[in-house]
């Protein structure tokens, strides 16, 4: 079993910057792949980035090159930084940990980006 707990969110102008991040209980936290999913009111939850286990990761197209995925292992914690943010970056941002068949979900986190 795997709890994770998100922090970070908040109110930002266009523009701006923010950090996520994601503590996740457990020891075998290295193991899990990594994400980040969000969801606007009215739409789907859509995938924003992942990290696996070894490092690589993957980015939704709307946000490459602004945001960046990382993990520090140690801390068991992934983190989301969120730069150049526009108000269609506006959701709940949810982390997620995943592995084989099992798939673990924070509580969510606020994003408004707004002016």
């Amino acid at each position: 079993q795997v709890q994770l707990v998100e922090s970070g969110g908040g109110l930002v102008q266009p523009g701006g910057s923010l950090r996520l991040s994601c503590a996740a209980s457990g020891s075998s936290f290295s193991i899990y792949t990594m994400g980040w999913y969000r969801q606007a009111p009215g739409k789907q939850r859509e995938l924003v980035s992942f990290i696996t286990s070894d490092g690589s990761t993957n980015y939704a197209y709307s946000v490459k090159g602004r945001f960046t995925i990382s993990r520090d292992n140690a801390k068991n914690t992934v983190y989301l930084q969120m730069n150049s943010l526009k108000p269609e970056d506006t959701a709940v941002y949810y982390c997620n940990a995943r592995r084989l068949t099992s798939a673990y979900w924070g509580q969510g986190t606020q994003v408004t980006v707004s002016s």
